[in-house]
């Protein structure tokens, strides 16, 4: 086996690791996006994510760790969708976003001032 047949069953190898890595991350991503909306009464559209972005980033620990951002869309009514997504680092959920309608401020009541007579 020369040098070149063995730079290639690596790369190989480090394709089917990430493959089998993205893969757990995934599951991972569409169970925390479950919960989610689950816990703010809101519908996990198509009950799936999908990868956005791959990056290298450290953990806590300063390991570098492949960071994956997965999109994702909901809906409070099941007539809209709106967007979310989860951060990943490794296989552990670091942050979900759902991009929730800021509530509304209820305007000043309007007091009538009636003279007295």
């Amino acid at each position: 086996m020369d040098f070149l047949d063995l730079t290639g069953l690596l790369l190989l190898a480090a394709a089917g690791w990430l493959w089998l890595d993205s893969l757990k991350a995934r599951e991972a991503a569409v169970a925390a996006a479950k919960s989610a909306c689950n816990s703010e009464s809101l519908l996990l559209l198509d009950d799936t994510v999908a990868i956005a972005k791959i990056s290298l980033a450290r953990d806590d620990e300063g390991v570098m760790r492949l960071r994956r951002v997965y999109g994702f869309e909901y809906s409070d009514t099941g007539n809209d969708r709106r967007p979310g997504s989860v951060v990943m680092r490794g296989n552990h959920v670091i942050v979900i976003n759902l991009n929730l309608p800021q509530a509304q401020e209820p305007p000043d009541p309007i007091v009538l001032r009636v003279p007295w007579h």
